[in-house]
């Protein structure tokens, strides 16, 4: 984070032009010197994150070209825990809005606000409030919800490294194939899931994969191409 003397500096994770530029519009808004810096891709946030200059908050849009539901969030949230991730979404049932929570996100801003708004909301989450809409009241964890938030407390004890492997895993790829992958021998591949799944508590990488894909959420999204 940065320091009392030091620019604000913003990650905007989002893959359409015309919105990213009205994020810049809103975040200047709030923030006249802050300093922005553009991600098309969760692929490319990750490595701006992995610059040697920290970020203060990060503006991501749910529905980015190389993830899936909320894999987006979840990378950020499991790689960078102290960063704080704002979702800013073209959907806004509540349902979602509970999900992105949580998962960790520090706020929820509907792409449909007003610039002011949207302002207003980045600096909220700034001074360390948590946003959400005006209009949403919140539902009830369920046991299904409460399975979830405990998985993605598990994931968070996963190393990066695990966490590719665990993709890997996701995709179908063999051990040989994610030595391949990652440049390293197959008895580090084993080392690793044997590692993911004490940390995830499950027993099998079958049971892994099933357990993780529940966070996609994929059933409210069925008719439609991502977030």
């Amino acid at each position: 984070m940065s320091s009392a003397n030091e620019t604000a500096r913003f990650l905007i994770i989002d893959d359409h032009p015309l919105f990213r530029e009205a994020l810049h519009s809103a975040v200047r808004m709030a923030y006249p010197d802050v300093d922005t810096v553009e991600a098309r891709s969760i692929t490319e946030a990750l490595e701006h994150l992995a610059g040697p200059k920290p970020f203060d908050l990060a503006l991501l849009d749910l529905s980015m070209p190389d993830v899936h539901g909320f894999d987006g969030l979840l990378q950020l949230r499991t790689r960078y825990p102290r960063l704080p991730v704002v979702v800013v979404s073209g959907h806004e049932e509540p349902k979602i809005i509970s999900e992105a929570l949580s998962y960790g996100a520090a706020g929820f801003i509907p792409k449909s606000v007003r610039k002011t708004d949207l302002a207003n909301a980045i600096r909220s989450v700034m001074e360390g409030a948590i946003h959400v809409p005006e209009n949403y009241e919140g539902q009830a964890p369920d046991a299904e919800s409460a399975d979830r938030a405990e998985m993605v407390r598990r994931l968070a004890k996963l190393t990066p490294q695990q966490l590719r492997v665990l993709q890997m895993l996701r995709q179908g790829l063999l051990n040989k194939q994610i030595a391949f992958e990652l440049q390293v021998g197959e008895t580090t591949v084993k080392a690793h899931v044997s590692e993911i799944l004490r940390k995830l508590n499950v027993y099998s990488r079958t049971q892994a994969v099933i357990e993780v894909s529940k966070l996609d959420n994929a059933e409210l999204f069925r008719e439609q191409s991502g977030f």
